[in-house]
Order: structure tokens, then sequence, then C-alpha cells
């Protein structure tokens, strides 16, 4: 699908026309492609974005599918990606992602532009799971914004106890107490 407003090289313009565009101010780049540089970052753009990267076989998670879902302003420069496909997958190298062959169910995936995101509450789980310090910060803040989503991933932790962390990461999603 092309969209309007995100461009891949190759589409309708070449990499080299896409990069004098963004040298112009025109454009800048978003995910795998490139938007007007006065137009709105939106979920779906965002999405939409990493088609190239992740086509149908691999789904956003972690501090990806948080920058999908609005969590964080900066893409990250090291995309998160787990299978969804069925069979197991070549992983492909790079330094733009890292894949993760455990397949994710399909009850924690969404689908966004075309683009499979794990669900807000998984990726806030997810992040709040993890051992790295950053991924812990951000849980915190997105738990604290929004208590809501931080109470539905509780509740996942709590259907999914066998988890690796998941005792740890119900205290990184206890409510912040004010005084």
């Amino acid at each position: 699908m092309v969209s309007p407003f995100l461009f891949f090289p190759g589409e309708r313009l070449s990499l080299a026309e896409l990069t004098a565009a963004c040298l112009d101010g025109d454009l800048v780049a978003l995910g795998e492609g490139f938007i007007p540089a006065d137009a709105v970052e939106t979920p779906w753009m965002r999405a939409h974005s990493l088609l190239p990267l992740l086509g149908s076989r691999w789904a956003a998670t972690r501090v990806s599918a948080a920058w999908v879902h609005g969590a964080i302003a900066q893409e990250p420069a090291c995309h998160q990606l787990q299978r969804v496909s069925p069979t197991r997958l070549r992983i492909r190298s790079g330094s733009r992602a890292e894949y993760h062959d455990l397949r994710m169910p399909s009850a924690d995936v969404e689908l966004v532009a075309g683009v499979h995101v794990s669900t807000p509450s998984r990726t806030l789980a997810d992040l709040a799971r993890s051992a790295a310090d950053a991924d812990e910060a951000l849980a915190r803040e997105w738990a604290s914004r929004d208590p809501g989503l931080a109470a539905a991933a509780k509740e996942w932790l709590s259907r999914h106890p066998r988890y690796p962390h998941a005792r740890r990461a119900a205290g990184v999603l206890e409510p912040i107490r004010t005084r």
C-alpha cells in the first residue's frame, strides 16, 4: 500500500532522491522510510514505516513497540523484533534490529498499519521484565503516565506467572505514590 505521507526507497522515488529531499529539509527519516518534515508522526505512520524491516513474519516488541504506541518520541537505534510466523526463520544479521526467534502468541500481537506490534500491555510487561536499566526506567515512566495500562500489564503478568522476572516486573509496575 502506498501512503501519500510515507515514502520508501524505490516506490516513487529513489534513495538518492529521498536523501536529497532530506538535505533540502522537505523530508525526515522515519523507520525504514521518509515522511514530510511537517507531518505529524502517528502510530499508524510509525508502524507502517517498519514494514520493510518486519514484513509479515516479525512483530515489533519492547522499545520498538513502545515507540509505535507513542510511549517514547525518539525512534530506537536498534529495533526489537520477535517472530510471529509459525515456522522458524533464518535470522538476518544487521545492526538495525535484534531478532528473537521465540514465537509470540497471537493474543499478544495487534495489527497496526499492516504490521504486527505487541499489544501495549504486553509491551509494558516486557519492558518491566527486562534487565536493562533504560527499559525499566521507560516502564516506570509509562506506567506512571498511564495507570490503566499499568493495571492491564500487571493483569497480563498474573496470567503468565512462569515468564522470567514476572515478580520483579510487578514491582516495577506498582503505581508511584504521591506524598
